[in-house]
C-alpha cells in the first residue's frame, strides 16, 4: 500500500474528501518553494502534487507555462525537483507526492534510474500527461513495479469505449480534467461532474479527484460533494506569481482546503 492509498482509506474512513494542491517546483525559486510546499500538510492539505518544470507544457495554461518558465530560470531540474522532495520527506513522511509532468525529463535521465531516484526522494505516484495508455510499457508498467502508482487522466472526451483502457494500469486515483482545454481556461460545474465521476468510479473502482476550473473555496466545496475530492492548481500558483510571501500562499491554501473538506 502506498502513501496514496493509505491517505485515501483514512479519508474514507472519516467521511472526508479530498484536497489536493499543485504547485510548481522551482516555483519561484528552490527556497521559496520548498517553504510552501513544506507549509501545505498544515494548511489542510491530503496529496501534494508536485510540478515538474518543462519547456514544452502543452496541456498547460498561461498560468502554468508561466510558473515553469520561472522555475527553469532559476535552475530546476528533475534533479532538483527530487532534491526538493527529499527535503521535505525529512519533515512528513506521510503525505502523498505525486510528481506530475511530461516524459522528456524522465526519458533523459533514464526510466530505471529516475524510478530508484523518486523512490529515494519520497515520491509516490506519477502524472505524465504525454503518456497515453498505449505507451504503458514505457513507464506505466514499470512505475507499477517500482511500488509507485501511476495516475491516469480522464477527460469529457473519454467515451464508455475508451474508459476501459484508460482505468486499465491505474493506480491510486483516477483525475478528472472537468472541463476540455488548457489549465485555468474555465470554470468546473458540479452539476457537468456529477455523472462523469460516477461513470469513471465504476469503470476503474479508483477515488475520483477532479481538478481544472477549481479557484475558490466555494467552487472546491461544490466539486468535492460531488466527488471523491477536487485538485486546485492554477489558482495557487498565481498567487505565488503575483509575490506573495509563502505565508500568504498558504493562508489562501487553507481556505479552498477548508471549503474542500466542508462536505
Amino acid at each position: 500500500m502506498t502513501r496514496i492509498d493509505a491517505k485515501f482509506a483514512d479519508l474514507k474512513a472519516r467521511g472526508q474528501k479530498a484536497f489536493v494542491s499543485y504547485v510548481m517546483a522551482g516555483d519561484p525559486d528552490f527556497d521559496t518553494s520548498l517553504e510552501i510546499v513544506k507549509g501545505l500538510p498544515a494548511a489542510g492539505v491530503d496529496v501534494i502534487e508536485l510540478g515538474l518544470p518543462f519547456t514544452d507544457p502543452m496541456a498547460d495554461g498561461p498560468t502554468i507555462q508561466l510558473a515553469g518558465q520561472r522555475a527553469l530560470e532559476a535552475g530546476m531540474t528533475l534533479k532538483r525537483t527530487l532534491e526538493l522532495a527529499s527535503e521535505f520527506r525529512k519533515q512528513d513522511d506521510t503525505t502523498p507526492i505525486v510528481l506530475m509532468g511530461y516524459y522528456n525529463p524522465i526519458y533523459s535521465m533514464g526510466v530505471d534510474a529516475f524510478l530508484v531516484a523518486a523512490k529515494n526522494a519520497g515520491i509516490d505516484g506519477l502524472i505524465v500527461v504525454d503518456l497515453p495508455p498505449e505507451e504503458d510499457e514505457e513507464l506505466c508498467v514499470p512505475a507499477q513495479a517500482a511500488g509507485l502508482n501511476f495516475i491516469r487522466l480522464a477527460t469529457p472526451t473519454t467515451d464508455d469505449r475508451r474508459l476501459p483502457r484508460v482505468a486499465q494500469n491505474t493506480s491510486g486515483f483516477v483525475y478528472y480534467v472537468s472541463i476540455t482545454g488548457i489549465t485555468g481556461a474555465a470554470e468546473a460545474e458540479a452539476t457537468d461532474v456529477a455523472p462523469e465521476v460516477a461513470r469513471i468510479q465504476a469503470a476503474s473502482k479508483l477515488p475520483v479527484i477532479v481538478g481544472f476550473g477549481v479557484n475558490t473555496p466555494a467552487k472546491a466545496r461544490a466539486i468535492a460533494d460531488v466527488a471523491d475530492g477536487v485538485v486546485v492548481g492554477s489558482a495557487i500558483v498565481s498567487k505565488i506569481a503575483e509575490g506573495n510571501s509563502a505565508e500568504n500562499v498558504l493562508a489562501f491554501v487553507k481556505t479552498l482546503a477548508d471549503g474542500a473538506h466542508d462536505t
